[in-house]
């Protein structure tokens, strides 16, 4: 089929569970000049790819509606994409080179054609979003107050229920007209969207958990209506000796108690569930509040304060130190380094000059720059990353509920039984009370078939297990995340802040003959005191970690991309890059074998002269966590393959891996924030099924796009909102024990669901 030159967002009303959005997405693909459909139940949106000389947005309206759903054409739709997503940013396959940073080499990114400038969820205005989110709060406070109401009125039915006769006050006629009252209530409002959903599946010939609900809920309802008012139609037909009496001795029992706890208990799941879903466009906020709301703009021969929707292509943009890009663009003038972990995860600063490109929301360290804007908008690398995000929570298939699976076909069977069970009592029963007895008969089969054991058996083991993980630091945002990652089979790991600890510390001091380790460390750190650089900050950790008594420096300089000089003790010293020195005429011939050494084993060597002569190699790197390699173990042990994935260079990766015992082929250095969404599609492809562990907003792609994604809880709040699991502790041991967690909480609910089976098995035969 040729590609579709469209694409439209539908907003969808009335899915309540995984199976909903299942049938409209089938629906959707089938629909003629559809070329791809997905719904995303969390976001409550269908995402089409369509030929608008086949069909249109109204048509596919039509679909939706024809399914027993409803929707609306958006105000805005979509062209499809004539570019590729982002090729953004930096390479960061130098920032383990010699030196306090490397340049990068930069590719201009295409931008994406089809989403939402705001960072929305595709197709919404700001008012829009604002207003989806209005909407999802009140369905929350809506869900709540029935839960409330629902309990309160239930509570003392059960207690009524549950008596048994041992209660005086209970033993009268009376007692049933305030089950009655208490009920219908319950039913009616709280337990209203049960029947309606379970109508509009009868209308379209499907079941799922709400139809069970409706259908038990609702026959326990009526029956005991009717022996509230008809207390003598039934109290006949019920055989001596079976206790089907109640209390009242000849009336006959009521089953309000069933209608009533069942409705609140699974409005009470879907709460949950709806307070665990409810944030899912929360990691796009976070991504939004990243960016610089102002800009500092050359016009006129002036400097101006201006909005950052009013910065246009062509503006030269002023940013001082400490300050964030506020837009992409190449450098016009200043040298700087500029932190760009957000898109890189690597925590070395990128040296900056004159023709470099610099991205949205990174920061601006050491020095000040003027760049000519480039991307502004939606095309900007941070909004790529939010387009990647959305792309990644829009596409990941909801996993259809195994309750409700098993519902579609229990229901229809369960009915099928009573009708049969009605029609056989109406033949063998006595004349005189067949009517009676055959009724009985089949609302004591769909009462015992009401879904009881079956809808609380999911639900309650989730409960146990999210509670059970938060108790060892595991934060499971949802049931779904729980039931999906006992089927893991790979696991990418980060490797900066997630391996690693994410932050540079000195860990080698190399000298040349006649110099003392100490000395060069006490003269290094001290000249570099005054610098701001993280690298410089790594160095004066280590030698204050080593208890080396620092000086104060003089005539300190720093030197934009190459390093720093400064006097200390009367002595000249330089810490930079290999080109400092050269620079200054010293020989670096007995360094450099050191320095690949240093670079192979994946730290990078700056180079340190004093008072003119060549003094050795001090290596910063971001060490590997102390627990990385026992996780990494225990994985292996649990049949995982694992995968480790950075934007750091090769050499770095390939050292990093060697240490925690990752495969040198399930190493992927080099990547970009885009490409670690792709590496996490590429094994989806393959039928493995993915979980992701990250700590970055450029892990966010990933993470979204992971079967499972886990955040460690160490890492940014932009990660922690795009995963499903958040790991508190930052400790990688947390990731197993997550899944062992996920495989014994999926035991126990195959346990309920067997036993909930076995006492349906039992009980219809005998109801």
């Amino acid at each position: 089929m040729e590609l579709p030159t469209q694409r439209v967002d539908l907003p969808l009303k009335g899915m309540t569970c995984a199976s909903c959005a299942s049938t409209v997405e089938k629906a959707l693909s089938k629909a003629t000049g559809v070329s791809t459909a997905s719904v995303n139940f969390l976001t409550k949106t269908a995402t089409v790819r369509f030929d608008p000389k086949i069909t249109s947005p109204t048509a596919l309206v039509g679909v939706v509606r024809g399914t027993g759903y409803d929707s609306e054409v958006p105000a805005t739709s979509h062209p499809a994409p004539q570019t590729s997503p982002i090729a953004t940013g930096t390479s960061p396959s130098n920032l383990s080179h010699a030196g306090h940073g490397a340049n990068a080499n930069h590719t201009e990114h295409q931008p994406g054609a089809s989403f939402s400038a705001a960072g929305h969820m595709p197709g919404m205005t700001d008012d829009e979003h604002a207003a989806h989110m209005h909407v999802n709060a009140d369905a929350q406070a809506v869900l709540l107050r029935k839960v409330i109401v629902g309990a309160a009125l239930a509570l003392p039915v059960l207690v009524i229920a549950m008596s048994h006769g041992r209660i005086a006050i209970f033993n009268h006629a009376w007692i049933n007209w305030l089950q009655l009252a208490l009920t219908t209530p319950v039913v009616v409002w709280c337990g209203a969207q049960f029947y309606r959903m379970a109508w509009m599946g009868l209308k379209h010939f499907r079941a799922n958990m709400d139809s069970l609900v409706a259908l038990g809920t609702g026959t326990a309802f009526l029956y005991s209506i009717a022996a509230t008012l008809w207390p003598a139609f039934f109290a006949g037909a019920h055989p001596v000796g079976m206790g089907a009496m109640s209390a009242m001795g000849s009336a006959p029992p009521v089953y309000y108690e069933a209608a009533a706890v069942i409705i609140v208990l699974v409005l009470l799941g879907k709460l949950f569930e709806a307070r665990a879903t409810g944030n899912t466009s929360a990691a796009i906020r976070k991504l939004i509040g990243l960016q610089a709301k102002t800009a500092r703009v050359l016009r006129g021969g002036t400097e101006q304060d201006i909005p950052i929707a009013d910065v246009v292509v062509g503006d030269i943009v002023i940013v001082r130190p400490g300050e964030k890009i506020p837009v992409d663009g190449t450098v016009a003038s200043g040298d700087s380094a500029i932190d760009e972990s957000m898109l890189t995860g690597e925590s070395v600063p990128v040296e900056k000059k004159p023709g470099d490109s610099v991205f949205g929301a990174t920061i601006n360290t050491t020095g000040a720059l003027q760049f000519r804007a480039t991307k502004i908008g939606k095309d900007t690398a941070l909004q790529q990353i939010v387009h990647l995000v959305q792309q990644a929570q829009g596409s990941k298939a909801p996993i259809a509920r195994l309750a409700d699976t098993i519902a579609g076909y229990f229901t229809p069977a369960v009915l099928g039984i009573a009708v049969l069970t009605f029609i056989v009592w109406f033949f063998v029963a006595p004349v005189d009370t067949r009517l009676s007895m055959a009724l009985l008969t089949f609302v004591s089969v769909l009462i015992i078939a009401c879904p009881c054991a079956l809808g609380l058996a999911t639900p309650t083991a989730i409960m146990v297990g999210t509670g059970r993980g938060a108790e060892h630091g595991i934060l499971i945002k949802g049931g779904e995340a729980l039931e999906t990652a006992h089927k893991l089979t790979a696991i990418i790991l980060d490797k900066t802040g997630t391996i690693t600890r994410g932050k540079p510390a000195l860990t080698d001091v190399r000298t040349l003959p006649g110099i003392l380790e100490a000395d060069l460390l006490r003269l290094a750190a001290s000249a570099e005191r005054r610098s701001e650089h993280p690298l410089a900050a790594a160095i004066v950790e280590g030698a204050k970690a080593r208890a080396i008594t620092l000086a104060e420096p003089s005539a300190f300089r720093a030197i934009v991309g190459h390093g720093i000089e400064a006097t200390v003790d009367g002595r000249a010293v330089l810490v930079g890059k290999r080109s400092l020195l050269a620079d200054r005429a010293i020989d670096t011939s007995a360094l450099d074998p050191l320095a690949q050494e240093l670079a192979t084993a994946g730290k990078t060597p700056m180079y340190a002269a004093i008072d003119g002569k060549p003094a050795g190699l001090i290596a910063v790197a971001d060490t590997v966590k102390p627990e990385s390699k026992a996780a990494v173990a225990q994985m292996h042990k649990m049949g995982l393959r694992v995968a480790m994935i950075t934007g750091d260079n090769a050499l770095t990766a390939a050292a990093v891996a060697q240490e925690v015992g990752i495969q040198p082929d399930m190493v992927f250095a080099e990547v970009l924030p885009e490409n670690k969404a792709e590496h996490v599609k590429k094994l989806q492809s393959q039928g493995l099924i993915v979980g992701m562990v990250g700590d970055g907003i450029n892990d966010a792609p990933a993470l979204a796009q992971a079967d499972v994604g886990l955040a460690m809880g160490t890492g940014t709040d932009v990660a922690i909102e795009a995963s499903d699991i958040t790991l508190i502790r930052g400790d990688l041991r947390s990731v197993p024990d997550a899944i062992a967690l996920s495989r014994a909480t999926m035991r126990t609910i195959r346990q309920n669901l067997f036993w909930a089976f076995i006492y349906n098995i039992i009980g219809i035969p005998v109801a």
